[in-house]
C-alpha cells in the first residue's frame, strides 16, 4: 500500500520575518559529561591557565572521552578547584561560579574566560518512526522536528497531534505534549529538546483496527481451510 505523507506544520501560514527565535538555556543534569576550558590573559608562568585544563581524573565517558562527569550528588570534581555543584545550573551560571573560584579569595588567574560544553548530549526517540533509538547530538541544540528527521521520519500510523516528551527537570520527571500541526509549536517549551529527553510517537487507533482486522481475517482463513480439508477428507471416505 502507498504510505501517506505526514503533514507537518499544516496549520501554519506564511509568517516570514515574524517571531523571535528563543533557544532556551540548557540546565546541567546528573550524568552530563562537561568539557571545561579555562583561558587567561596572564603571561605570567606562575599564573598560567595550562594546569587548569587537564582532564579530570576518572571523569571519562564511554570510550574514554575526557571531561567532568556530574555525579549523583549533582557535583563535579575539578582537578584544581575541587568540588563544584553543577546540577540545575546553566552553563553560564557554572562558568560564573568557576570564575569566582579563580578570583576569590586569591586571584589564581587574571581575567579568566571559561568555556563549557556538554559532551554527551543525547535524546531517545521511540514509536512510529523510521528507526527507533538514541540520537547522539554533536551540538547542544535539537528540535522535535530535527529529532524526527534524524530518526527517519514518522510513519503513516502516527499520532502527529500529541507527541509525548518525557523529561527530567530540577530533579523531577515530567511529561509534555506537542502538536506537530499546531501554529504554536515553536512556542512550546518542548519544541527544543533537552539532553536525555525521550520522545514518543504513539500509534493511531487505525493501526490497532487494521491489526485486529488482519487477525480476524487470518482466523477466518484458517477456519475456512480446516473446513475445506475436512470436507475433502469426508468426500474421500464417502467415495471409498
Amino acid at each position: 500500500p502507498i504510505q501517506k505523507i505526514p503533514n507537518y506544520l499544516e496549520n501554519i501560514n506564511d509568517t516570514t520575518g515574524n517571531g523571535e527565535i528563543k533557544t532556551p538555556d540548557l540546565k546541567i543534569q546528573k550524568n552530563d559529561l562537561l568539557s571545561i576550558q579555562i583561558i587567561s590573559l596572564s603571561l605570567n608562568p606562575e599564573k598560567s591557565d595550562v594546569p587548569y585544563n587537564q582532564p579530570s581524573v576518572g571523569g571519562s565517558a564511554e570510550g574514554g572521552a575526557p571531561g567532568y562527569l556530574v555525579d549523583n550528588n549533582g557535583d563535579i570534581i575539578h582537578h584544581r578547584l575541587g568540588v563544584l555543584h553543577a546540577e540545575g545550573l546553566t552553563k553560564s551560571e557554572l562558568s560564573a561560579e568557576i570564575k569566582k573560584r579563580l578570583r576569590e579569595p586569591v586571584e589564581l588567574l587574571k581575567d579568566p574566560t571559561v568555556i563549557i560544553r556538554i559532551n554527551n548530549f543525547k535524546v531517545t526517540v521511540l514509536g512510529q518512526v523510521g528507526h527507533e533509538g538514541v540520537l547522539n547530538v554533536p551540538g547542544e541544540r535539537l528540535t522535535v522536528l530535527e529529532a524526527i528527521g534524524l530518526a527517519g521520519g514518522i510513519t503513516e500510523f502516527r499520532k502527529k497531534s500529541n507527541l509525548k516528551i518525557h523529561r527530567e527537570a530540577d530533579g523531577k520527571r515530567e511529561t509534555g505534549m506537542i502538536d506537530l500541526t499546531s501554529k504554536d509549536i515553536f512556542d512550546s517549551p518542548y519544541y527544543y529538546l533537552r539532553q536525555n529527553d525521550v520522545l514518543i510517537i504513539e500509534s493511531t487507533n487505525q493501526r490497532f483496527k487494521d491489526a485486529e482486522q488482519t487477525r480476524v481475517i487470518q482466523k477466518i482463513s484458517f477456519a475456512f481451510t480446516l473446513v475445506t480439508v475436512a470436507a475433502t477428507i469426508a468426500s474421500i471416505f464417502i467415495r471409498n
